[in-house]
């Protein structure tokens, strides 16, 4: 398993200036935005040790992640 943060840029580098422009454009995605970046950081600490969770509460904080993610990836295909 990697412990690499799964950063938006990194996750979509061809939509960085889509993402931008609906991060500053729509409330809703900017809300998503910050939600994803917060549940990242988390599972990223988490998979570091630097704040050990629950693999039961991991798993949930990964599965949230993703779900964000693909709303987030709905969301730039639409723009």
């Amino acid at each position: 398993m990697s412990h690499t943060p799964h950063e938006l840029a990194e996750e979509f580098p061809e939509q960085i200036d889509a993402i931008h422009a609906l991060k500053t454009g729509n409330a809703h995605f900017a809300k998503l935005v910050d939600e994803y970046h917060d549940v990242n950081r988390a599972v990223h600490r988490a998979e570091t040790g630097v704040e050990p969770v629950e693999e039961l509460a991991e798993v949930d904080m990964r599965k949230t992640r993703m779900r964000l993610k693909d709303e987030i990836a709905a969301m730039l295909a639409e723009a």
